[in-house]
């Protein structure tokens, strides 16, 4: 497949995921919230504690089912990158790591409030997406950093963790995303470094040109 196939494929899964996003977070999210409302008059009607606990049980599913969609419509394409940027994405997006992981994520950046080319903050945003799924699935750290720089003709982001490591030369093709990430990068002109061994830790550096 040309590189140029290759580019329309990726804007077509982005526009996708964004358009899946809208539809989960305006109309589900809208739904469930309708139902907790709705929940609140069955409460204030219930005969006695039997039917309470079973409209409390109700409303716990539903607050659980609201978290999920919310969760996956971040995961699909998070308003943050669009409306504010990619700092501010990574940084929600930490937030998320670091609850569901117990791992502590320190990001920076001097990119300040200065925006990048939509579709640079869109490859910088899924390589440290996948980094961060990575370093939870595999890697077993505790601690992971995010360094984000815009030089004068270049940014570049380097994700390191203190986990386990790997041997990249012995990673399955398509395995931890590694391929998906090559293909980011490649598509922008840059060119993706993978450091890792095992016991040693991983250091992914990414370095695209701009504008």
């Amino acid at each position: 497949m040309s590189r140029d196939a290759v580019r329309r494929v990726v804007e077509a899964q982005e526009l996708e995921r964004a358009s899946l996003a809208r539809e989960l977070h305006d109309e589900t999210g809208q739904a469930l919230t309708s139902i907790l409302l709705g929940l609140k008059s069955l409460d204030a009607g219930a005969a006695d504690d039997g039917e309470r606990a079973a409209v409390a049980e109700l409303r716990e599913l539903v607050v659980s089912t609201l978290q999920s969609v919310r969760r996956l419509a971040v995961e699909l394409r998070p308003a943050a990158l669009d409306d504010f940027g990619l700092v501010p994405a990574i940084e929600r997006l930490r937030d998320t790591v670091e609850e569901q992981g117990g791992i502590s994520v320190d990001v920076q950046s001097n990119l300040a409030d200065a925006r990048l080319p939509s579709e640079v903050e869109t490859a910088l945003y899924r390589i440290v997406q996948e980094a961060f799924t990575n370093v939870l699935k595999h890697a077993s750290a505790s601690r992971v950093s995010v360094q984000l720089n815009r030089g004068a003709s270049s940014v570049t982001l380097v994700v390191h963790d203190d986990g386990k490591g790997f041997d990249p030369a012995n990673v399955r093709d398509g395995s931890l995303g590694l391929v998906g990430m090559r293909e980011r990068v490649a598509l922008l002109g840059g060119h993706l470094v993978i450091e890792s061994s095992e016991d040693a830790g991983s250091m992914l550096k990414a370095e695209v040109p701009t504008p």
